[in-house]
């Protein structure tokens, strides 16, 4: 374990963790231990058409960033940009709404013996069977708002928790795609609770992005939706990553990148760093205890995407052997991030980034600002890092807090 020096001269931060994974295995193969069983190739081939199929699909795009990759010393960085995906925002947009897409094929398959596709959903050839079906879960609010919009496109009824953390702003953009919205008190894990709870009164089927006991099916599919975006990723890179910084969270959508990774190169797959809040480092803690660990308490960090308490059991049988190091950043080190890219400072486009979108890239920048972990890392100057953007900025008013300026007025000096 290794906790870096308040030396760098990008971002500064003293209190940055990093982990060198004991449990990192790379001559398993990934089909061992039954990962083929929670992600896979040929449900990814799946979920990849369902989701070319849906109405406004198309790649988000690559940024190349040649002068901040410069500034740190490796030879590229590739930041993969989701601040548009379908409008919503956010890389969220594959994950829950494809898992409402399954679920409602599952009904129908069921009850009417017809395998049903997209778009019969959209044109509400079974909205008789639909619209009687509730779907629900907890959000921090991108997984909230996908979940919402995914029920109004295939025609069934949504309700959504969130915390006492999440901001009206996150509520009313859930709320505007016709879901009903629930507050609880506590954090984003009482709320997954709650929503369970409720769901089980009701009858309702809850969409989580994250899976504990008796509860794994539809988190495969949420992540399997997420691995469209890695495919694409890789697909617009200019050359092969050496490296991949990954945010946490639950550990979805690092398990859905890992996966990915891990299936297509094998043991040549580039060498992976999940990064997580210090104030929720679920992740972290678990490779630690060497189990899956609860973080307890607010969780009250300013990256409210990533602010989970506890692993998704599913994503934990990918990352533990699968993660190469762990990370913890702190809320400045995030905000500074933000700013570097909103700024343009060191000569590259202008990119607008949420709170939780930036973790991989600041992870990044401190790593390689520290000789000990840059060593560790094996970064250097042949580096070639992939980055995943999960979302622009999803909640513009904190947005603007934290850079000093709107989204919209960043995006016309990126124009």
């Amino acid at each position: 374990m290794k906790e870096m020096a308040d030396d760098m001269s990008v971002i500064k931060s003293n209190t940055v963790q990093l982990l060198n994974n004991p449990r990192s295995d790379r001559s398993v193969a990934y089909d061992a231990g039954g990962r083929a069983d929670i992600l896979s190739d040929s449900a990814f081939q799946v979920a990849r058409r369902e989701i070319m199929s849906w109405p406004g699909y198309s790649e988000t795009p690559i940024r190349i960033l040649p002068k901040l990759a410069h500034a740190i010393g490796v030879k590229q960085i590739i930041y993969k940009d989701e601040g548009e995906r379908f409008g919503l925002g956010s890389f969220k947009a594959l994950g829950g709404a494809y898992a409402v897409l399954r679920l409602l094929q599952q009904a129908v398959k069921e009850r009417k013996g017809v395998e049903a596709g997209s778009k019969d959903f959209v044109s509400r050839s079974f909205s008789d069977l639909t619209s009687e079906i509730t779907v629900t879960c907890a959000t921090d609010g991108n997984h909230g708002k996908s979940v919402a919009w995914g029920a109004q496109k295939f025609g069934c009824r949504c309700v959504i928790y969130v915390h006492a953390g999440v901001s009206e702003a996150r509520c009313l953009a859930i709320a505007n795609y016709g879901a009903e919205v629930r507050r609880v008190a506590g954090n984003y894990d009482d709320a997954v609770r709650q929503a369970a709870s409720d769901a089980a009164k009701h009858g309702w089927h809850v969409v989580s992005d994250t899976s504990y006991e008796g509860y794994v099916s539809v988190p495969r599919d949420v992540m399997q939706g997420y691995s469209v975006m890695v495919e694409e990723a890789l697909g617009q890179s200019p050359a092969k990553p050496t490296h991949v910084f990954v945010q946490g969270g639950v550990g979805g959508l690092a398990a859905a990148v890992c996966s990915h990774l891990w299936q297509r190169y094998g043991a040549e797959r580039p060498k992976y760093i999940v990064v997580e809040p210090d104030k929720a480092d679920c992740l972290y803690r678990s490779a630690v205890a060497g189990k899956p660990t609860v973080v307890h308490g607010a969780l009250d960090t300013i990256m409210a995407g990533l602010a989970c308490g506890e692993v998704s059991l599913l994503a934990w049988k990918i990352l533990e052997p699968g993660t190469d190091a762990f990370m913890t950043i702190t809320d400045e080190a995030a905000a500074e991030a933000m700013r570097i890219l909103a700024d343009a400072r060191f000569g590259d486009e202008p990119v607008v980034a949420g709170e939780s979108a930036v973790a991989g890239l600041a992870g990044l920048v401190l790593a390689a600002s520290d000789a000990t972990s840059r060593a560790s890392l094996a970064l250097g100057p042949d580096s070639v890092v992939l980055l995943f953007g999960t979302e622009g900025a999803t909640d513009p008013e904190v947005y603007q807090r934290i850079v000093g300026r709107s989204a919209d007025v960043v995006k016309a000096a990126a124009a």
